[in-house]
């Protein structure tokens, strides 16, 4: 499992506002997960309902929804998480797969991919 910091952002796709986050890339997590107050701030919407398990090994049931996710100049929709209101955010693997993006480790960076599976 990698983890560093990249800056993305969020929103709701549907001319909510768009804000701005400094998280840690996870490619241990799922989805991206931000505290709930900020994604409702930015107007997402709470769509499901999952049990999520914390590294940490306890779970808890958390509400998700769906988001526009932009890195640079890449934009891709994604589900984000409805974090503790002192969650750190969180960049998942279901947020960099919409952008395209792999994990450089040694360098702790993304990296696009060369080539997309359909």
């Amino acid at each position: 499992m990698s983890m560093f910091s990249v800056t993305f952002q969020l929103e709701s796709g549907n001319g909510g506002q768009r804000r701005e986050f400094r998280g840690t890339v996870d490619t241990g997590s799922t989805y991206t997960m931000v505290p709930a107050s900020i994604l409702e701030q930015i107007g997402i919407r709470r769509a499901n309902s999952y049990v999520f398990e914390y590294a940490d090994g306890r779970t808890e049931r958390q509400d998700t929804g769906p988001a526009v996710v932009i890195i640079d100049d890449n934009e891709g929709g994604t589900t984000v998480t409805f974090g503790p209101e002192d969650a750190e955010p969180i960049l998942g693997v279901h947020a960099l797969e919409a952008l395209g993006f792999v994990v450089d480790p040694v360098n702790e960076r993304l990296a696009h991919v060369s080539r997309l599976r359909i």
